[in-house]
């Protein structure tokens, strides 16, 4: 029993199974603030633009199968509005994360190593 303990332990240290579990936690705690962002202003825009905010209730007859082309509609809608954001946000998080330094360092490592490479080989 001590044994499965200790490799219990281990798996838990070496797996990140703790920033893992915050990580997850802040994300479902983030989820309403994307939706909400979604549907109370993105979509409103979408009202303002298209006339309506849900396309919900657009479908089509198909012999006897209805389909529902405005939930798709809706679907991709809402996708394409939360990668948006996550995109602005994970940009900022970035661009606020950047030391002030780091963005007028001159050239990198690799550009400086590729220019002697160049010049000893002409």
């Amino acid at each position: 029993m001590n044994n499965m303990l200790k490799e219990f332990r281990e798996f838990i240290d070496k797996g990140g199974v703790f920033e893992v579990a915050v990580g997850l936690i802040m994300a479902l705690a983030f989820a309403p603030v994307v939706q909400s962002l979604v549907d109370d202003v993105i979509m409103q825009i979408v009202a303002a633009v298209f006339g309506q905010p849900d396309f919900g209730g657009l479908s089509m007859d198909l012999g006897d199968a209805r389909i529902f082309y405005g939930r798709f509609i809706n679907t991709v809608i809402t996708f394409v509005a939360i990668a948006f954001v996550i995109f602005l946000l994970v940009k900022a998080y970035n661009s606020a994360r950047k030391p002030a330094d780091e963005e007028d360092s001159g050239p990198s490592e690799i550009d400086l190593l590729t220019e002697i490479r160049d010049r000893l080989g002409s």
